[in-house]
């Protein structure tokens, strides 16, 4: 990214969208655009208009930390757009000297993959990349559509937005695109040499209108609590509460868990994808996988016999 053009368009964004009005400025005159002129930003943040305009051209060299603080109020920043503006004025200051070696395969410490295994509800750790790093074996079962995409690698935005299949299994797609979006833009603001993710970019930009359209929006978030809303091939719909937490011995990764209400249809449901699937024959109905079909059935599970089966025997490890 063109770190000039990523703060030019970022605040150009964040300023068309506020009303006069909304900022206690009344008149103005006609109007060719909608939103705050340049010269009311900086009226409003306490600067001049050259100094303001100098800003929102890109220059943020130099900015104090004030003067950001300033901006981000006159222009109403929520705490991931106040965050984002101070990471691409660090990155608009004096380059530090990057390590230039090979960047090792990510690998799992026994002691976090023996957590991530005694944990009883899903759990699992992605990368800023988006790339699916480790979980327990619950997680596996759950994200079974996304691990078993042999196309895209386990890599969740590229499941998003390049296999159609997602639309299926997540429920809330149109804002799950959303936020995906906007947390790739958060990070590229914290690591914008980040080689793989600039490529990551690069290819949903160029392979998917609904990602470029969503990028070009330059929205940003913090992905740390929220509800996950699933339809599972072989359970059915899933409604899962996560939480994200940090891995500060992997600044890069990013560990969530999810939880469903006891005794709730998703907590049962949970339940059976957690339980180990019978070793029959194929093509052959154990008296226990005849069970499990008919609680699903009760459940309201509408997906096909033949894959409840198959997915039955796999162990439940999707």
């Amino acid at each position: 990214m063109d770190q000039r053009t990523e703060v030019n368009e970022f605040l150009r964004t964040r300023r068309d969208r506020i009303m006069p009005d909304q900022a206690g400025i009344i008149g103005g005159g006609r109007r060719r655009v909608p939103g705050l002129r340049r010269e009311e930003v900086a009226m409003l943040a306490g600067v001049s208009a050259e100094y303001y305009a100098r800003i929102e051209r890109g220059d943020l060299a130099g900015v104090s930390p004030e003067i950001l603080d300033a901006v981000a109020r006159a222009l109403r920043f929520d705490e991931a757009e106040t965050d984002h503006l101070e990471a691409l004025a660090r990155a608009a200051g004096p380059e530090r000297p990057r390590n230039r070696r090979r960047t090792a395969e990510p690998s799992v410490r026994p002691s976090l993959q023996l957590f991530l295994d005694s944990v009883t509800v899903p759990v699992w750790v992605r990368d800023r990349r988006m790339n699916f790093i480790a979980s327990n074996q619950l997680a596996r079962a759950v994200y079974a559509p996304v691990l078993d995409d042999p196309v895209n690698q386990g890599n969740i935005a590229r499941f998003w937005f390049l296999n159609p299949a997602s639309h299926n299994f997540f429920v809330d797609w149109e804002q799950g695109a959303d936020d995906t979006v906007a947390t790739i833009r958060t990070y590229a603001g914290q690591n914008p040499h980040d080689k793989q993710l600039t490529d990551l970019i690069g290819e949903l930009v160029t392979r998917s209108d609904a990602f470029r359209r969503r990028w070009s929006a330059h929205n940003v978030r913090h992905h740390r609590t929220g509800v996950k809303r699933l339809h599972h091939p072989v359970v059915g719909d899933l409604e899962l509460q996560y939480e994200a937490m940090d891995l500060p011995a992997d600044p890069e990764w990013f560990m969530f868990a999810y939880t469903a209400a006891p005794g709730s249809p998703t907590d049962e449901r949970l339940r059976l994808l957690g339980r180990p699937g019978p070793h029959t024959p194929a093509g052959v109905w154990s008296p226990a996988s005849s069970l499990i079909h008919r609680r699903l059935l009760r459940l309201g599970c509408t997906g096909s016999t033949r894959k409840e089966h198959d997915w039955l025997q796999s162990g439940c490890a999707g």
